[in-house]
């Protein structure tokens, strides 16, 4: 419960928190307020209740005189005014005798009051025989019974004035009580209220700093990013209040900077990367043309020369031999057209094809060679003459002198936005060391160089001209898993460069 009221207070913002702040406070004073209200007016009826008593016995003891004079004055006038002002004052006085409190009994304000009622109902039958008999003329009787009255009211009299003063005694300790009881309440709430005005400066004082602390150290890092330094700490809390809203827009904001300018410094290196690639992959087109221009020595009089062969060896009937100097006639015109150029991956395997056959009619048909090709990447361009040269390596280096069948396995497919040219062989594998040196660069003109029937075009420069290509440093992957077990050369390249 703690945990989702913290996660509220957080999630809140400023202008909600605020508006608690004071919301809180008010109400809770005014709680006090109304109980203080509903005490005091509590105590204000008790206090009420205190001396009814006492006012209702001064009214009894009123309605007593004035019933005893009206009856005077009709024995003395016998006028109807007078009778009717004593039948009021008898029934006046009947219902002040029924308002006397009667439920403490076997207290001593009890048997006062219960000697009251009954002397009064004894006053009040002798009072009445005193009317009736001087209506019926009987002034001997009258007479009697008024002075037997007389004695009763005296009586009467005393006894309400002794209830009233031992009622008003009672009546004033009790109020002494409830005048304590009063102070007391004044002091404890006054005492709240302070507690209340202290907790309500902490709350503020603390949501204030809450606020206050996020804004002073957002100011600092302002400060420092506009002197120019981005590696800067900016702290956000967890709620989502503007303020937190703020520091965390700022932070992704430097963020951003920091990543831009991170970028922009390795886009600045891989410039001068590509660059400086350039250059060497300059260098080595120049020697790869001078190299092939050295091969070519004539292009059209060997083309002019291999047609003629074709035609006299189809004037012969020689199908095969045909087919072989066209085979040639196409590897050698793809090597001088697209030298230069990139090419369709389909060109690249189209020439993979010729090569294959050429070497087979050479060495009698050793090479067992056999494709696995997805139909729907063959379209995209890479730089040419990539796979002859791996396939080339691969007869020479890894099946030339086996004892046993030599296989060349070229695989194409995509994974992942990438197409993968995967040339394995079946031949003497190679080392670890071997591997790291051909990546590395350090074997880039050993593998091309050591032997006469190379095209002129290595490992290394199928490498370099295809990160130049691509962009990408992870342009080949070599495996071999020892001596014997053959190797597999795995060429990478973007589906869409």
């Amino acid at each position: 419960m703690t945990g989702a009221i913290r996660s509220k207070w957080n999630n809140a913002s400023v202008r909600s928190k605020m508006l608690l702040a004071f919301i809180i406070p008010v109400i809770l004073i005014l709680i006090v307020n109304v109980y203080m209200y509903i005490s005091i007016n509590t105590m204000i009826e008790r206090v009420d209740e205190i001396y009814v008593a006492n006012v209702t016995l001064n009214d009894l003891s009123d309605d007593l005189t004035f019933l005893q004079n009206s009856m005077r004055e009709y024995l003395e006038s016998k006028g109807t005014a007078a009778l009717n002002d004593y039948y009021t004052a008898e029934q006046d006085y009947r219902n002040g005798l029924a308002s006397l409190d009667l439920k403490n009994s076997g207290t001593a304000v009890y048997a006062m009051q219960e000697n009251i009622i009954n002397q009064s109902e004894n006053y009040l039958g002798i009072a009445g025989d005193t009317i009736t008999a001087k209506r019926g003329r009987n002034v001997e009787k009258y007479k009697a019974s008024y002075e037997e009255t007389v004695e009763l009211y005296s009586d009467l009299q005393n006894c309400i004035y002794a209830l009233n003063s031992k009622q008003f005694k009672k009546n004033t300790g009790d109020y002494s009580i409830l005048l304590s009881s009063l102070r007391n309440m004044e002091i404890i709430t006054i005492l709240i209220l302070v507690f209340i005005g202290i907790v309500n400066i902490v709350v503020v004082y603390l949501m204030t700093k809450s606020m206050t602390l996020p804004l002073v150290d957002l100011a600092r890092a302002a400060n420092e990013v506009a002197d120019g330094n981005f590696d800067v700490d900016i702290a956000t809390g967890e709620g989502k209040d503007e303020i937190n809203v703020v520091s965390k827009a700022f932070k992704q904001m430097v963020e951003s900077i920091q990543r831009y300018i991170a970028q922009i410094r390795d886009s600045v290196m891989r410039e001068s990367m590509l660059k400086e690639h350039e250059l060497v992959m300059e260098n080595r087109m120049k020697e790869v043309q001078l190299r092939s221009l050295q091969a070519q020595i004539n292009p059209h009089f060997l083309f002019n020369t291999l047609n003629a062969g074709e035609q006299l060896a189809m004037m012969e009937g020689a199908d095969k031999t045909t087919e072989f100097i066209e085979n040639m006639a196409d590897f050698f015109r793809y090597n001088i057209k697209k030298i230069d150029n990139d090419a369709s991956i389909a060109e690249e395997i189209a020439l993979v094809d010729k090569y294959v056959y050429i070497l087979n009619v050479r060495f009698t048909g050793e090479i067992h060679y056999s494709k696995d090709i997805d139909e729907e990447v063959t379209e995209v361009r890479v730089p040419s003459m990539i796979l002859q040269p791996i396939v080339e390596n691969a007869v020479n280096y890894g099946i030339r002198d086996i004892d046993w069948e030599g296989h060349i396995d070229l695989k194409i497919y995509k994974d992942n936005g990438y197409v993968f040219l995967s040339i394995r062989d079946n031949g003497v594998g190679m080392s670890r060391e071997q591997i790291d040196r051909i990546l590395s660069g350090e074997a880039f003109g050993e593998v091309s160089a050591d032997h006469a029937a190379s095209n002129g075009i290595g490992l290394g420069n199928v490498i370099e001209r295809l990160q130049i290509f691509t962009g990408q440093r992870d342009v080949m992957e070599i495996h071999s898993e020892g001596e014997g077990k053959g190797t597999e050369f795995v060429i990478k390249v973007p589906m869409h460069v």
